[in-house]
C-alpha cells in the first residue's frame, strides 16, 4: 500500500519534504513522488538513497503538459483520494501530512509507464470526476481534446488491468506476447465502433448496396464489378484455404440472406458467426476497406511502378559438371 506525493511543480531539494518523509518512514511503506520533474539535489538524494537501501522511493514525472498536465494530476489525487501539493492553492512542501498523500493497493514503474493499481480514491469523488470529463467531451469541438479526455476518463472510468505473459523460451513468450497485444488492439477498435460478423460476412453483403447504383457509362460498371468481386474476396479465400469451393460457399450465404449467417472454417459448418463469437471490429473492417480503395486508385493513376521481375520457372537443372567434376564452373 504505498503512498503518492502529487507535486504540481519541480522537485529540486527534498530538504522541504523531510517532515512527511519522515511520517512515511515511521509507516514502513513506500513512497512515489510524483512531479512536473525532478532534478538537483533532489534525484541524487534518491539515488544515494536507493544504494543505501534506506526509504523505499521513487520519482515519476507527471504526465501531460500546460493545463492538461494540472488537470491529469488532479485526476491522479481523485482516484488515490490525495490531493494535488499546489502553490496556487496555498499549500507548500514543508505543511504536507500523511492525509494529504494518495495511496493505492500497488504501483509499477517502469521506463516510460507508471501504472497505479486499485486506487484508494472514495468512488462518489471518481464518478463525478468521469461526470465532469464526459460533459468536458460533449462540449469540445476540437478531436485532439476529445482524444486526450476520452484517455483520461478510460484512466479513470476503465480502471487498470495487468496481463502476465509467459512461457518456456524467450520466442515463446515474443510470440504469446504478440498475440495479447493484437487482442488488445482488437478490442479497443471494437470498443469505439462495434463488432460485425466475421469470416468476410460482413463484406459480402456489404456488396449488396452496390446493386443499387446506376452506373453513368461502361467504365463505372466495370468498376463497380471489380469493387464487387474484391469485397467478396475474404469469404472465397477462407473457403479456400479450407480446402472447399469459394464459390459455392458465397452461393450459399448470399441464397440465406442473414447478414450474421457465415462459414466457420474450423469446423466446416455453416452458423450464425456473432453467436458462435466469430467476429471483427467494424473499425479493422472499414478501414481494410478504405486502404485497398485507396491504394487501388493511386495505383490506377500512376504512369509506372517499380516491381521485382519475376523470377523464370523453368526446369530444375542439374548441378554444374556433374558429380564432383564441375569446379570450372564456380564463381569466385
Amino acid at each position: 500500500d504505498p503512498y503518492i506525493l502529487i507535486f504540481e511543480k519541480k522537485l529540486s531539494s527534498l530538504q522541504p519534504m523531510l517532515p512527511v518523509l519522515e511520517a512515511v518512514v515511521q509507516t514502513g511503506k513506500p513512497l512515489l513522488i510524483v512531479a512536473e520533474d525532478v532534478e538537483g539535489e533532489a534525484i541524487a538524494t534518491l539515488v544515494v538513497n536507493k544504494l543505501r537501501g534506506g526509504l523505499k522511493v521513487a520519482a515519476v514525472k507527471a504526465p501531460g503538459f500546460g493545463d492538461r498536465r494540472k488537470a491529469m494530476l488532479e485526476d491522479i489525487a481523485i482516484l488515490t483520494g490525495g490531493q494535488v501539493i499546489s502553490e496556487d492553492l496555498g499549500i507548500k512542501l514543508e505543511n504536507v501530512t500523511l492525509d494529504m498523500l494518495g495511496q493505492s493497493k500497488k504501483i509499477r514503474v517502469e521506463k516510460e509507464n507508471t501504472t497505479i493499481i486499485d486506487g484508494a480514491g472514495a468512488k462518489g469523488d471518481i464518478v463525478a470526476r468521469t461526470g465532469q470529463i464526459r460533459a468536458q467531451i460533449e462540449e469540445t469541438t476540437s478531436d485532439y481534446d476529445r482524444e486526450k479526455l476520452q484517455e483520461r476518463l478510460a484512466k479513470l472510468a476503465g480502471g487498470v488491468a495487468v496481463i502476465r505473459v509467459g512461457g518456456s523460451s524467450e520466442v515463446e513468450v515474443k510470440e504469446r506476447k504478440d498475440r495479447v497485444e493484437d487482442g488488445m488492439h482488437a478490442t479497443k477498435a471494437a470498443v469505439e465502433e462495434g463488432v460485425v460478423a466475421g469470416g468476410g460476412v460482413a463484406l459480402l453483403f456489404a456488396s449488396k448496396v452496390l446493386d443499387g447504383l446506376n452506373p453513368a457509362n461502361s467504365d463505372q460498371r466495370v468498376g463497380i464489378q471489380i469493387v464487387r468481386k474484391s469485397i467478396q474476396s475474404p469469404v472465397r479465400q477462407i473457403a479456400e484455404n479450407a480446402g472447399t469451393d469459394g464459390s459455392i460457399v458465397v452461393g450459399k450465404l448470399t441464397d440465406k440472406g442473414d447478414p450474421n449467417f457465415g462459414y466457420d472454417a474450423q469446423s466446416d459448418e455453416y452458423k450464425d458467426m456473432v453467436t458462435a463469437g466469430i467476429i471483427d471490429p467494424t473499425k479493422v473492417v472499414r478501414v481494410a476497406l478504405q486502404d485497398a480503395a485507396s491504394i487501388a486508385g493511386l495505383m490506377i493513376t500512376t504512369e509506372g511502378m517499380v516491381a521485382d521481375r519475376p523470377e523464370p520457372k523453368g526446369q530444375p537443372g542439374m548441378p554444374p559438371g556433374g558429380g564432383m567434376g564441375g569446379m570450372g564452373d564456380m564463381d569466385y
